[in-house]
């Protein structure tokens, strides 16, 4: 190594599967030719596969690339219409569906900004993004269409465009659905404004005409939002070029077969990790993404494998988990897997192994960050370490540098934070110049351009394999989730009982993580554990919900009076 840092080598190259090259050519488009072009290539090829189950019966039905194509551009043009311009925000408040894929590449279509949000957030958590966001338009599944009119006056919302989940249900499915589930699960609803509209009205018109603007990958395309490694709500401008050079690679990584391979889309497309491993990388290689509203429905998923011969399958470990246990397992042909990869949390190697064994895939790990598109890390296929998160990807360089200053690279298996540059890398933070500067920085000594902190801590061994040590300073993960304790602190102090709050996660054998509280009472008054977990409920996310309190007289502090999570997690510990 004389003369060169370990991370210059680049050790990793040479664990790259066969065909996966060190630099790729990312076409300099945006991000929606993506399926313009598969759908030109491949216009029958089923884009989206679609429906419910009934008992153990899978009832779906699909939509082709050229349909869905269509679809996008008629979409474009209504919003075009309803005044979107360049660089507009609108949101997406919807589970997995064809109305979510419909929407996201028709807003990218009409030069908008994508802002996908968490449907299970509560209404005062997607007022925050909205408002931050801008944005004025937002597309909804009606079960949450009541919380977003909620908050419409607050967040200053011209239209909401709202779909119902039937309608690209099979015939019989959707009268199924309309006789026994609509108003009980509340599909039904009726608009509150003439404002607002009907999804399929949004279909019925012309389609987008296009407009002489000039092609610039690096306007953002889409923006998610995430804590960071501070925890503040902060949304992570991603371009064009973020994403299409992900879903290429990503491509090109999985070894999948233009045309020819079965995805299911289980994963939330709303989150970074489900929105390139399941829809951006299906649409540019014009795979069939089999679409699953519920990623808690293990069923659906197993008979959905079963029924269309699925070929990969992302997901989360708790996922992984589910299948090895369920009872009916054996019931489902799941052979047809080749590839799994799993991300958003650590992958246990015995959870790894029992799921190879099972169906006869590689299941690999991988790492990433909403602020990288996702991915910037993943075992190759063919020479898998479990344990590890995997090499970088192509083009992408990753570095382990001192704690302290961030400067000094440190040497083969020694402990650092995780830097990251590539292609994938962030713009910056939404209207966040402070945070930005914090996390992306230049470092010379180590290669142009931006190099994003990740805050992870890792280690990086002489194959160029690397792995995560530590996670994010206090950040909780519950089953592929990321809850920030700030968040949940901040409704506990709401409370007139709580005095003090701090949270921390808990391991789960299922979860992988549970958020877990500390609380000290004010003076003279009480409340019990139970009513305080109610008390969350009414503010928070369900998978940010403390599944357990614990009283205590006092917290545990620094000398400048700041709560020590870390004390609390190591008194959880020794339990």
């Amino acid at each position: 190594m004389e003369g060169k840092s370990a991370g210059a080598l680049k050790p990793w190259l040479s664990f790259y599967d066969q065909g996966v090259q060190a630099t790729m050519d990312y076409p300099e488009v945006r991000l929606d030719q993506l399926l313009a072009d598969s759908a030109a290539k491949y216009p029958e090829q089923r884009a989206i596969v679609f429906g419910g189950r009934v008992g153990s019966r899978i009832m779906d039905a699909a939509m082709s690339y050229r349909q869905l194509d269509d679809a996008v551009s008629c979409f474009a043009g209504s919003l075009q219409r309803l005044g979107v311009r360049q660089g507009d925000r609108v949101a997406i408040v919807m589970p997995n569906c064809p109305q979510f894929v419909i929407a996201y590449y028709g807003i990218v279509r009409a030069r908008g900004i994508v802002v996908p949000c968490n449907f299970v957030y509560t209404a005062s958590e997607l007022e925050h993004h909205l408002t931050d966001a801008g944005a004025e338009i937002v597309c909804v599944l009606s079960p949450y269409y009541q919380k977003i009119d909620s908050i419409r006056t607050n967040a200053r919302l011209r239209h909401i465009v709202v779909a119902n989940i039937k309608e690209h249900f099979p015939p019989l499915l959707r009268l199924l659905f309309s006789l026994a589930k609509e108003k009980k699960g509340g599909h039904h609803v009726e608009l509150a404004s003439p404002d607002d509209l009907w999804f399929p009205s949004l279909l019925a018109g012309p389609p987008l005409m296009p407009e002489p603007t000039a092609v610039n990958p690096h306007d953002t395309a889409c923006l998610i939002y995430t804590g960071g490694t501070t925890g503040v709500p902060k949304g992570a401008q991603l371009t064009h070029r973020n994403l299409v050079s992900n879903a290429v690679a990503g491509l090109a990584w999985s070894h999948m077969r233009e045309g020819q391979e079965v995805t299911i889309g289980a994963l939330p497309l709303f989150h970074s990790y489900g929105m390139t491993s399941v829809m951006n990388l299906a649409v540019s290689g014009a795979l069939t993404m089999v679409l699953i509203p519920d990623p808690r429905d293990i069923l659906h998923i197993m008979g959905s494998i079963s029924k269309h011969k699925s070929t990969f399958y992302p997901a989360v470990p708790t996922m992984y988990v589910a299948i090895n246990n369920h009872p009916q397992v054996k019931e489902f042909d799941l052979s047809s897997i080749r590839a799994c990869l799993s991300g958003a949390a650590p992958l246990p190697g015995e959870v790894q192994t029992r799921f190879q064994d099972l169906t006869g895939c590689t299941l690999v790990e991988a790492y990433g960050l909403t602020e990288t598109s996702p991915a910037t890390h993943v075992n190759p296929l063919g020479r898998n370490k479990i344990g590890f998160i995997g090499t970088p990807w192509p083009d992408t360089d990753a570095r382990v540098v001192d704690v302290d200053t961030g400067e000094q690279e440190m040497a083969v298996g020694d402990i650092g934070e995780l830097i990251i540059n590539g292609p994938q890398v962030m713009k910056g933070y939404w209207q966040q110049p402070t945070e930005t500067a914090n996390v992306l920085r230049e470092h010379p000594n180590l290669g142009p351009g931006l190099w994003l902190h990740t805050g992870d801590i890792a280690r990086m061994d002489e194959d160029g394999y690397f792995q995560i040590v530590d996670r994010k300073k206090d950040m909780i993960i519950c089953g592929g989730f990321n809850v920030y304790p700030r968040d949940v602190e901040e409704v506990l102090f709401k409370h007139p009982a709580v005095k003090e709050a701090a949270v921390v996660g808990a391991s789960d054998e299922y979860r992988g993580e549970t958020v877990l509280a500390f609380v000290v009472l004010t003076e003279g008054e009480s409340v019990t554990e139970q009513e305080l977990i109610a008390f969350c409920r009414e503010y928070l996310a369900s998978y940010k919900v403390p599944s357990s309190i614990k009283f205590r007289s006092e917290l545990p502090k620094s000398m400048v009076g700041k709560v020590l999570r870390r004390e609390l997690a190591r008194q959880l510990d020794k339990q």
